[in-house]
């Protein structure tokens, strides 16, 4: 797994409204992505103050080897997550110039994954603990799901990562006494004008962010008039917070009637001009303007700040008063992030486990061929007097001998889940057992259909452990032995060799696990990125 991408951590707002990507936009762009050789998934998060790209890069075909027969190497592995992470950078400075280019961001693999979990738990956000981004990531995974670019290796990641979201807001008081950009942006009317009570607030456009900040205006008595490009919207946002609606055409005359105003619009450009502001400064008769542009792109021109007795202040403005509000939180943090650590790791040892199942069940395919067509061509010559009773004990005897030959290096492999080596054994185990050839015999098939080997490799469901269930919550243990033992690496619970895959289905080259990565700084590098 790779990201890419940009956020109020890496680059100013200038920046990052160039690269601004509408709701409506996504899906040509997450098309854009995956339509690159090097991207199998896609998955893009785009907020006010992130753009990211989460991405599966494309596995090389099964069996592929590098000259003279050897299995991909670590650096054929970089190699892939490099041209990932160029198609993605290539992708999203192709929407915002070369601009972006320098403050973008890059991680693969686990740290890949940490990052997503710690964006999903609110701990990469501007206002630390806000619970917006649960809901603005929920709604990416629903657009990647539904413009088919999100599959089982990312989409497994993408919602692991919302239910750490939940567990850090039910386990820690990160969210609690929250101090948001529309509360600091009312603190700050307030200095202005002391008192709201009698003032007029005209609300631009919509948005969470705006729609908190005009009723928290309402309850302080101020006066709202709400204007919106649809009179429909606009009509139906003015009764929620208790206001006037106005017809867009009267923006101008709104302003000049406004002594706070809020703008919230997904305009690509300004709404309210500096010719507008200067119009309106005249008629107002030095009257003092506060205006808060919450939008990214920004709707407010900056200049207007040159100008005497208005105020503009921007969502990065508001944001660095909110991060000096929130030091009481930091013990909570400190917590969530321990949450995130912990989840990264039970997660990277359930991938890494599951990404053994299809070797293993190559093995036990391959083993019980061996038996069987040794025991057939007994049954042919020798044997062929043996009755159906016989032949059903010799059936049950190639089960037997299969489970007791395999249960030894099976338990011992999947014991080797967290080991950084542990594709060089699949690799080789193909090797000597010619695993990606070997067909999957009428014995193995009917022990599938029978529930013999369980359920662990089913992509059209939610994700599910090699138990199968969904990848163990970390915080959350006491039904598997295993992951209570001591170490940063908990493994999935033992099964006695049984591994799972669909009925009838083939032996699969080894799943590409999302956590796997050779050397995860220096694909970063070699990207011309920036750590996240």
């Amino acid at each position: 797994m790779i990201f890419v991408g940009l956020s109020h951590k890496t680059a100013p707002i200038e920046v990052r409204e160039r690269l601004a990507i509408g709701r409506s936009q996504l899906p040509e762009v997450l098309a854009r992505l995956t339509a690159h050789p090097a991207i199998a998934e896609a998955l893009v998060l785009s907020t006010c103050n992130r753009v990211e790209v989460y991405a599966s890069p494309r596995q090389p075909a099964p069996g592929l080897t590098r000259a003279g027969g050897a299995p991909p190497s670590p650096d054929d592995e970089l190699s892939l997550d490099n041209e990932a992470l160029r198609a993605a950078v290539s992708v999203l400075v192709g929407i915002g110039g070369d601009a972006v280019r320098g403050h973008l961001a890059g991680r693969v693999g686990s740290d890949a994954v940490v990052h997503l979990f710690r964006v999903a738990a609110s701990l990469d956000s501007m206002v630390v603990g806000e619970p917006q981004i649960l809901g603005q990531m929920k709604e990416a995974i629903e657009i990647a799901r539904g413009a088919k670019t999100l599959g089982a290796r990312l989409g497994r990641a993408a919602h692991r990562a919302i239910k750490v979201g939940k567990r850090v807001r039910t386990e820690t008081a990160i969210g609690a006494g929250q101090v948001s950009v529309s509360s600091v942006a009312i603190d700050l009317a307030r200095q202005i004008f002391t008192d709201l009570a009698g003032h007029t607030a005209l609300l631009i456009g919509a948005g969470e962010m705006a729609e908190a900040a005009s009723k928290l205006l309402v309850r302080a008595g101020a006066r709202l008039v709400v204007v919106n490009r649809s009179p429909e919207r606009a009509a139906a946002l003015a009764r929620e917070v208790g206001g006037e609606p106005r017809p867009w055409a009267e923006l101008e005359r709104a302003v000049v009637e406004a002594d706070i105003v809020v703008s919230s619009t997904s305009s690509p450009s300004y709404v309210v001009t500096l010719d507008l502001v200067r119009r309106a400064r005249k008629a107002r008769k030095g009257r003092s303007l506060f205006l808060i542009d919450i939008a990214v792109p920004r709707d407010i021109d900056p200049a207007v700040n040159k100008l005497d007795n208005v105020y503009l202040y921007d969502v990065d403005d508001l944001s660095q008063i909110v991060a000096q509000s929130v030091e009481g939180r930091a013990a909570e943090a400190a917590r969530a992030e321990a949450i995130v650590v912990d989840e990264a790791q039970a997660f990277e040892a359930w991938t890494l486990e599951r990404a053994l199942t299809p070797a293993i069940v190559g093995l036990r395919s391959r083993t019980r061929s061996i038996l069987a067509a040794e025991v057939e061509r007994s049954l042919s010559g020798k044997l062929r007097h043996l009755g159906p009773a016989e032949r059903q004990a010799l059936a049950l005897m190639i089960d037997a001998a299969t489970n007791k030959l395999l249960h030894v290096p099976t338990t011992r492999l999947r014991a080797m889940a967290g080991d950084p080596r542990v594709a060089e054994h699949v690799d080789s185990l193909r090797e000597l057992f010619d695993i990606d050839d070997a067909p999957l015999d009428s014995g193995v098939a009917r022990a599938l259909a029978e529930g013999e080997l369980r359920d662990a490799a089913d992509d059209r469901r939610t994700p599910v452990s090699a138990r199968g269930a969904e990848p163990p919550a970390s915080g959350d243990r006491s039904g598997d032995p295993a992951l209570r033992q001591a170490g940063p690496r908990p493994h999935a619970a033992e099964d006695n060799g049984h591994y799972a895959r669909q009925p009838g289905a083939r032996p699969q080259p080894a799943e590409a696990s999302v956590m796997a990565v050779a050397n995860p700084a220096a694909a970063v590098r070699a990207a011309g990125l920036k750590g996240a």
